[in-house]
């Protein structure tokens, strides 16, 4: 639970820090981004933090490309 009170104090020192610039500079759309990326960042965070395992992203282009590469494989031979 420490961790997760950690991670949510540094999200608000960075939004504190970044957001009024951004919004001053008016850059809507990279404070849109910010936004997303800090909040992905944040919940993969406290996922690790909780540990909860999340599937690799490798896994799933294995699962995708893995029969092409199969018949590719029966082809060659």
């Amino acid at each position: 639970m420490l961790t997760i009170a950690g991670i949510l104090i540094a999200v608000a020192i960075i939004i504190a820090i970044d957001v009024p610039v951004l919004l001053r500079k008016k850059l809507h759309k990279e404070l849109w981004l910010f936004s997303f990326l800090l909040c992905l960042g944040t919940v993969l965070g406290i996922v690790q933090a909780l540990h909860i395992q999340i599937a690799n992203p490798m896994d799933w282009l294995i699962m995708v490309y893995k029969p092409v590469a199969d018949l590719v494989e029966t082809w060659l031979k």
